[in-house]
């Protein structure tokens, strides 16, 4: 395969369009935005970039899986507010959605192999957790609910670029929970009138993802090992793909999806670079970049992972005026350099 040196070139914090789109828009001035899990990878960094536009964010987390140093990072912040709580409480859900304008629900525990060990557990969460919000956000009158969703709802469908719409069978229970909370989110637009936006991201990577533990993502678990001289086990031949979503475009896609025209409101939406790339290349490319010979080790392909993934995300474009102005070449140099400098 062969591909360019993805570590050359000057890529800057600043958008290839100048300033990132998300910056331009507008809300209105006492707009509250409630962030489940926002002291995750994802919601951390919503958090920080709804403060940095002047709006005032409610963090809700029970520190399970987000840590509580990126709730440090804001408490001093006159707009943040951090409530430590459980979504899977209802009570807990309607006090957080109390005075909100939008719900940003990135609260969910991840990982396919780790649901296919806990089923249970994933139901509670991520289903009745995720149905708990968007109930609490009807009754509150929340103006418009934005949800996390997974790329893994195409299951087994071999098409590519994955498309809304052509969806195969389920491989996980993290997957089956992603596909309810969409059925939901659907149900809750024409039943309730709740504006709901889910949004199926494409392996998403960037500052502050956790590199510990046996179910981390891939790039910064491979960035820590090659850093600490290790070893890193790729599952499977190397040769999967992934469309890998730098957070910048995260940030942007639920902010717009915040401000997009009611047309796309019950409706899932892909969100990625709608690039592929191959598991082996990016490995290399990594240990190229750190200064490190070390082949990998190889294990089995696990179970309930997707082969090949690359998004079709002309959908979101069109309804949600997406940009993806990150590319993977951009965002990954800047990982390597965040990591480099906090790890």
């Amino acid at each position: 395969m062969n591909r360019r040196d993805i570590f050359t070139g000057d890529y800057s914090r600043e958008s290839e369009h100048g300033d990132m789109s998300y910056e331009n828009l507008k809300f209105n001035k006492n707009d509250v935005f409630l962030v489940t899990g926002g002291a995750g990878f994802i919601g951390s960094n919503l958090c920080e970039a709804i403060l940095n536009l002047g709006y005032r964010v409610r963090c809700l987390d029970d520190l399970s899986t987000g840590k509580q140093e990126n709730v440090d990072l804001f408490l001093d912040h006159p707009l943040y507010e951090f409530v430590k709580g459980d979504i899977r409480d209802m009570d807990t859900c309607l006090k957080a959605c109390e005075g909100v304008s939008y719900v940003l629900n990135q609260a969910a525990w991840g990982s396919v192999p780790r649901s296919i060990e806990m089923p249970l557990f994933y139901e509670e969460v991520n289903i009745r957790g995720t149905l708990n919000m968007m109930e609490a956000a009807r009754q509150k009158g929340v103006r418009r609910f934005v949800y996390a969703s997974s790329s893994s709802v195409y299951g087994d469908h071999p098409q590519l670029p994955k498309r809304e719409g052509t969806e195969g069978e389920l491989l996980s229970p993290y997957a089956l929970t992603k596909r309810v909370c969409e059925e939901y989110g659907k149900l809750y637009y024409r039943l309730y009138g709740l504006e709901t936006y889910g949004l199926r991201y494409f392996n998403v990577f960037g500052r502050r993802q956790n590199p510990e533990g046996a179910y981390a993502a891939v790039i910064p678990k491979f960035i820590k090992q090659l850093l600490n001289g290790e070893q890193p086990v790729i599952y499977g031949d190397g040769k999967q793909s992934r469309d890998f979503t730098y957070i910048e475009n995260v940030i942007e896609a639920n902010l717009k999806a915040c401000k997009a025209s009611c047309e796309g409101a019950g409706q899932a939406f892909n969100i990625a670079y709608g690039g592929r790339e191959f598991l082996i290349d990016i490995y290399h490319e990594l240990a190229k970049a750190l200064g490190r010979d070390i082949e990998p080790a190889f294990g089995p392909e696990r179970k309930g992972d997707i082969k090949h993934s690359n998004a079709d995300i002309s959908k979101a474009r069109e309804l949600l005026g997406y940009e993806a102005e990150w590319s993977f070449e951009r965002g990954i140099k800047e990982a390597i350099e965040w990591y480099m400098n906090n790890l």
